[in-house]
């Protein structure tokens, strides 16, 4: 499974600022790196008057726009999708997943902490939090970084997250719902899928594929 780590904090306290020197850290080191900004308050990509603007406004459900050099979609979506569920379409070809935000979520975090900003951490061990990043003098239960030390805490990640990292994974959504899988099914699916596709003609390994299966609906 795809590692997930977010970082946290309260606004104004420099989670983008760490992110930007922690991300370079990282992916200097030979990963690839993708992040996720949560946004509680919903966002908007398209200006008005764009094309991409006018095929939404059409009535266009998902609207795609693609370079030479990039590719974006925004999809309207009926519920907040799970962190999981994105890294798990969104993120195939990335060994970590870093998101800004998410304090609510269950995976590991690390806060960004300032006393002028807020008088105590918003995370504590039961929020699954990793590490503190801060200047101040604070007693805490988990391991605490300087906001300078940018490689002790791309040296945390890599030791708990990445170093050990399969380099194949299989993830599977029941009408969008992660269903959690062991090792030996995760690896008994991977490679049952991986044999029987070999066997088609014109089969190529490719690095990454999606399968959908739609069920008829049903009581």
């Amino acid at each position: 499974m795809l590692p997930i780590v977010c970082v946290v904090g309260a606004s104004n306290s420099g989670k983008t600022t760490f992110l930007e020197k922690l991300i370079p850290e990282l992916s200097g080191r030979g990963y690839r790196i993708g992040t996720v900004k949560h946004d509680a308050h919903g966002f908007e990509m398209d200006r008005e008057g764009k094309d991409t603007w006018k095929h939404r406004k059409a009535g266009a459900g998902t609207i795609a726009i693609s370079s030479p050099a990039q590719v974006a979609t925004i999809r309207t979506v009926e519920r907040e999708m799970e962190l999981a569920e994105v890294a798990a379409r969104f993120f195939w070809s990335e060994d970590l997943v870093i998101t800004e935000g998410f304090k609510r979520s269950h995976y590991p975090k690390i806060e960004i902490f300032r006393k002028a900003v807020e008088a105590t951490p918003i995370c504590g061990p039961e929020d699954n939090l990793l590490a503190l990043v801060t200047d101040d003098a604070i007693q805490a239960d988990v391991p605490s970084f300087r906001f300078e030390d940018v490689s002790g805490v791309a040296d945390l990640i890599e030791e708990r997250f990445l170093r050990n990292r399969r380099k194949h994974g299989i993830a599977m959504f029941f009408d969008g719902k992660n269903v959690p899988m062991n090792d030996f099914v995760r690896d008994f699916l991977s490679k049952a899928i991986l044999g029987m596709l070999a066997s088609l003609k014109g089969w190529k390994k490719p690095k990454k594929i999606d399968i959908q299966i739609r069920l008829e609906d049903g009581d």
